[in-house]
Parts: C-alpha cells; sequence; structure tokens
C-alpha cells in the first residue's frame, strides 16, 4: 500500500502564523496571467551538476521522505544554477522570512511511485503530476533538477496558503485565490514575485511548483531548454 499524498506535517496555515506573529503582509502585485504552452524538447542539454542546497535561510523538509515514499532521498538536490538563483531569492527576501523546499530533483523510480498512487482516483485530472516519460528529449520537471516545490516560512515556521503542498484541488492552482484579498492570497503573490525576480516560472496548476531551465521554462520564456535528465546520485 503506498503512502497517503497527503502532506505530513510540516506546514501551518499562513493566515495563524501571520496573525500570532503580528505581521502585517505589504501591498502585493497581482500575478500576471499564467499559461503553460506546449513544451518544447531538450534539443542540446548543457551538463550540469546537481549540488545539495544549503543556504542559512532555505530548509529542505524532505517531505515525500517523511511521507514514508520509498524512493524518496535525504536532503534537496537541485541543478547548481538552479540553487544558486534560489539563494538569490531567500537574500533577497525582508528579515525574518525565509524558505522551505518540499522537493527539488526528483529520481524517476519516485516520479513512478507519485503517479501511479495519484492516478489510482480515476476521477483526478491530468496534469497534477507529470507522467514518468524516460524519453530523454521529454523528462518529466523534477527528474531534470530544475524543479522546486517549496513555501516561505516566517520565523522559519512553513507556511501553507490556502493549501498544503500535493492538494489536489482547485485551490492549489497558482491563480485560485487572486479574488480573495487576505493573507493566504498575498503570501502566494509574494512567492511568485520573488521567484520569478530570479528568472522561475510557476507551474499554473500548483502555487508552490516552480521550474528553470526545463521544458515548460523554455517553453514560457520563449528559450531552449538546458536540462535533460540528471544522473541519480543514489544509483
Amino acid at each position: 500500500m503506498s503512502p497517503s499524498l497527503q502532506e505530513p506535517q510540516l506546514t501551518r496555515p499562513a493566515t495563524e502564523v501571520l496573525h500570532a506573529a503580528n505581521v502585517t503582509l505589504p501591498i502585493t502585485n497581482p500575478l500576471p496571467p499564467l499559461v503553460d504552452p506546449p513544451h518544447p524538447p531538450v534539443t542540446d542539454p548543457v551538463e550540469e551538476p546537481l549540488v545539495a542546497v544549503n543556504h542559512p535561510r532555505i530548509t529542505c523538509l524532505e517531505n515525500y521522505r517523511h511521507a514514508g515514499w520509498q524512493h524518496a532521498g535525504r536532503g534537496c538536490l537541485l541543478r547548481s544554477q538552479v540553487a544558486d538563483r534560489l539563494g538569490r531569492v531567500a537574500d533577497g527576501l525582508p528579515d525574518r522570512w525565509g524558505l522551505a523546499i518540499f522537493d527539488g530533483f526528483r529520481p524517476f523510480a519516485l516520479q513512478v511511485e507519485l503517479y501511479e498512487a495519484a492516478y489510482a482516483d480515476p476521477e483526478l485530472p491530468p496534469g497534477f503530476f507529470a507522467e514518468p516519460d524516460d524519453d530523454p528529449t521529454k523528462p518529466p520537471p523534477h527528474l531534470t533538477g530544475g524543479a522546486v516545490d517549496l513555501t516561505l516560512t516566517l520565523d522559519r515556521v512553513p507556511l501553507a496558503p490556502g493549501t498544503g503542498f500535493d492538494d489536489l484541488t482547485p485551490r492549489a492552482h497558482a491563480a485560485a485565490l487572486e479574488d480573495e484579498p487576505g493573507p493566504d492570497r498575498d503570501v502566494r503573490r509574494i512567492l511568485y514575485h520573488a521567484m520569478a525576480f530570479e528568472g522561475f516560472v510557476v507551474f499554473d496548476g500548483e502555487w508552490w511548483h516552480f521550474e528553470h531551465g526545463t521544458r515548460r521554462w523554455a517553453a514560457i520564456s520563449r528559450q531552449s531548454a538546458l536540462y535533460g535528465p540528471a544522473a541519480d546520485p543514489t544509483v
């Protein structure tokens, strides 16, 4: 029996944390229209290593390992340039704020594990988990090391703005709260704009999922994809 896709309780509702900390969020800019055009294949992948994320303002939550997924590893691995960009995101946040990573590089076996568990539910629409395609020109985002699932932290407490990680409902869409003024919407906006400033794109179906150098990034930014499948360092 597979572990549950429900997030281990590693985050707390954003409204609750902000209220307890007596923090008022600044006025935030709306999200721009979000698109997800067809993704081009990877034709000329760059050679770039995976590195462990190690930054004083970034916490690695290891969600899938804590949830008990067989192929989930320790720590958080990303391509080196992606990790550098993420460090700049963290450094640009106000005092008391940081980032918490749910998941980074995801080996193919874990992608299969998650996909099969999610789509055991025939009612789940396509798109919540990338299909585990072993074609090196069409790698799932997390297999490239260029995708990262994350949230903001306040005083090192990871925030859940409206939903938790891997929520499989329409409320998880990045722009789902745009018409609902309040801290949850504003936390999502702050995260989006901080990541976009360093060149990341968001997956419109998941507020927590950002990419750089991937096929989705290439489609949205109108550039060539940088990353093919990354070598699994545990194999």
